[in-house]
C-alpha cells in the first residue's frame, strides 16, 4: 500500500501535472506547425524551385506487384505496393523540426529576459591605498599598515 500511496503523491504533484500540460500544448503546437510547413511554406518554396512538391519526392527500391513504376506520386506508389525512399518527406520533417526549434529557442529566449538579474550587493570593503588590503568601509584606519584613511 506504502507504494501505491507513493505514487499518488508523485502524481498529483504540481510538477507532473504542469509537464502533462506542457506535453499537451507542446502536441498540439507540434501539428500547427506541421500544417505551416506542408500548407504555407512548402507550396511557394516548391514553386520557386520549378514547382517541386516536397512531398512526393522519392525513389522507387522496388516496383509495385499490382502496377509497375513510374508512378506519379508517394500515395499512388504504396497503392501499387511499391517499395520506396520518401525523402521528400524527410525534408519537411527537417523543416518542422528547424521550426520548432527556433520557437523554442525564442520562447526560452524571452522567458530568460524576464527573469529578474540579481541587484549586485553594494561593496562592504574597499581597498587600502597604503598597503593594498581589503578593510571595512567604515574603517579610518587600516588594521594592517595602521594608516589613517580618509
Amino acid at each position: 500500500m506504502s507504494m501505491l500511496k507513493e505514487f499518488k503523491d508523485f502524481a498529483v504533484k504540481g510538477n507532473v501535472v504542469d509537464m502533462a500540460v506542457g506535453i499537451i500544448v507542446g502536441a498540439s503546437f507540434g501539428t500547427i506547425v506541421t500544417s505551416l510547413v506542408a500548407d504555407v511554406l512548402m507550396p511557394p518554396i516548391g514553386l520557386l524551385m520549378g514547382r517541386v512538391d516536397f512531398s512526393n519526392l522519392f525513389f522507387v527500391l522496388k516496383d509495385g506487384l499490382t502496377t509497375p513504376g513510374p508512378y506519379n506520386s508517394v500515395a499512388a506508389a504504396k497503392t501499387a505496393g511499391a517499395v520506396t525512399m520518401n525523402y521528400g518527406l524527410f525534408i519537411n520533417q527537417i523543416i518542422s523540426f528547424v521550426i520548432v526549434a527556433f520557437a523554442v529557442f525564442i520562447l526560452v529566449h524571452n522567458i530568460n529576459k524576464l527573469k529578474k538579474q540579481p541587484v549586485a550587493a553594494a561593496p562592504n570593503t574597499k581597498e587600502c591605498p597604503f598597503c593594498a588590503s581589503n578593510i571595512p568601509i567604515k574603517a579610518t584606519r587600516c588594521p594592517n599598515c595602521t594608516s589613517e584613511l580618509k
